[in-house]
């Protein structure tokens, strides 16, 4: 190996194994890497809620391969301590795994190469981010939530595709108008993860019979 391992890549490569092989218990899986900072808070909350267990190992993965590469050798590390492994013994193949291999460049010239590499990255992921679109925040959705009035259940379902049940326990949980709307965004946005973006909840939003005037929700398309 010509570096540290790239633990993001070797999430994403494996990710239907890690997935089948973490099955078998995901609130033991949850609870440690809440506590051990891989997971945040609202990440944490967000998995928490999800009742299939296939969907919450899916989105703990996720959550780390969308992190810095710090992240994913935490969580390669985790996968390997012995609490792991013998929870989930389809684990074993992460045994042999040198998550802090290093091999040191030969000369001046290969550390160069390298460096001219990583920097080429870099300006190749700058150009990325400028031409893919941003995903919606969620201090847009709380201004959104503002702009739909009693019709958010109606939109919840025609515009944004949640069903009934949903709707019904946002509503129970949430006291506020506003609040119950943000809510109802902010799952959709869980839901939708790559493609929660300001411009396709703009288009969603703004299409006949929703109720929502499009000039009241511009801001989704600034910097789009």
């Amino acid at each position: 190996m010509d570096g540290p391992l790239d633990g993001t890549k070797f999430i994403q490569k494996h990710k239907p194994d890690l997935i089948q092989a973490l099955m078998g218990d995901t609130e033991f899986l949850l609870q440690h890497c809440h506590a051990r900072g891989i997971l945040s808070n609202n990440e944490y909350n967000n998995i928490k809620d999800i009742n299939i267990r296939s969907k919450q190992v899916r989105d703990i993965l996720d959550y780390v391969i969308h992190k810095d590469n710090k992240h994913a050798l935490s969580f390669l590390k985790l996968l390997k301590t012995q609490d792991m492994q013998e929870t989930f013994p389809e684990l074993q193949f992460l045994q042999k795994l040198q998550i802090n291999k290093r091999k040191t460049p030969h000369n001046t010239e290969t550390t160069a190469k390298r460096r001219h590499e990583v920097l080429e990255n870099d300006v190749l992921q700058e150009q990325l981010s400028i031409i893919k679109p941003r995903m919606v925040s969620e201090k847009e959705m709380m201004k959104v939530a503002g702009y739909i009035g009693n019709s958010w259940r109606q939109v919840g379902i025609m515009a944004l595709g949640m069903n009934t049940t949903t709707l019904q326990q946002i509503e129970e949980d949430n006291k506020l108008h506003k609040e119950r709307v943000f809510a109802m965004l902010r799952k959709w946005s869980i839901c939708e993860r790559d493609q929660a973006t300001a411009a396709r909840l703009y288009s969603l939003l703004t299409q006949e019979d929703n109720g929502v005037d499009p000039r009241n929700i511009n801001f989704l398309m600034e910097n789009n």
